[in-house]
């Protein structure tokens, strides 16, 4: 199995300027129903919203990337976890959209396959290859001619379009597949508008972290009853996580490290939970 994350290919600098915003969403091709029990697993404080036809949209509470103190990720390595520990549990892709000031960019999770990401500066300038726009069109079933066509111009050196507007160009392609974003939530704004925004939107929710018991019970309840298949889940999930974890703590991977403890950790509640309930 490979690995890899796109947050590692490129220096980070060392902190965006003033007057320049940072923030971050989450796209989810899914319904809110379907999000809302896996993003309780990230034990993170979001806003959840719906985000078009089978699209969902969360906007973190707070900014983990601007924590104080050494050792903090920066933003992307921090949506590349998020993302990837969101699609590994799950059936659906999600995209996680970010930008630091000198960078905005994206990285694309679906199952276990090979994480997708590309990025540009803040003056537009590509820092990535042409097969990633491709991939990134094929995981989401785009036009494999109009949609791959335009997400490839957006991979061309082009002086008049800066960093900012090719995150939105991106977007409007998704859009070509059922992504509405609410009203005012704008890829390139700052996080305290974007989370501004979100909290008055029609259908907005917030998702908070409320123990195990309670994030496994609604996990459960949006995929079945108690009895052997949930027994097997955890088991599957503790075998598959402990590698993918190991993997990631050795090779610096921050999302695939994530990713590995969220899924050791829901086994292993999910199979003390299930032993708990048949005693």
């Amino acid at each position: 199995m490979s690995f890899s994350d796109p947050s590692s290919a490129h220096p980070v600098p060392p902190g965006p300027p003033a007057s320049r915003p940072v923030g971050a969403l989450l796209l989810c091709r899914a319904p809110v129903d379907d999000v809302r029990p896996a993003a309780h697993l990230l034990r993170e404080r979001m806003l959840l919203a719906p985000a078009g036809d089978d699209w969902s949209v969360l906007v973190p509470e707070g900014k983990p990337w601007l924590a104080p103190g050494e050792g903090h990720d920066p933003v992307d390595r921090v949506l590349a976890g998020w993302a990837t520990a969101l699609a590994v549990g799950t059936s659906w892709p999600v995209l996680a959209l970010w930008w630091d000031g000198e960078r905005y960019g994206y990285t694309l999770a679906a199952g276990f396959r090979r994480t997708v990401g590309y990025e540009w500066l803040a003056d537009g300038t590509p820092l990535g290859e042409d097969e990633a726009m491709r991939t990134f069109a094929l995981r989401l079933a785009l036009d494999p001619v109009h949609d791959v066509a335009a997400l490839e111009a957006l991979a061309r050196q082009d002086g008049d379009t800066d960093g900012r507007a090719r995150l939105l160009g991106l977007v409007a392609v998704v859009q070509r597949a059922g992504l509405k974003l609410p009203t005012g939530l704008t890829p390139g704004e700052s996080a305290d508008r974007l989370r501004e925004v979100a909290r008055v939107g029609a259908g907005a929710e917030t998702v908070e972290w409320a123990g195990w018991r309670d994030a496994l019970r609604a996990e459960l309840g949006a995929h079945g009853p108690w009895g052997a298949g949930v027994r097997i889940a955890g088991a599957v999930q503790v075998v598959v996580g402990v590698p993918v974890l190991l993997w990631g703590l050795r090779r610096g991977g921050a999302g695939w490290a994530v990713a590995g403890g969220l899924l050791v950790a829901q086994g292993t509640a999910a199979l003390a939970f299930d032993g708990a309930h048949r005693s």
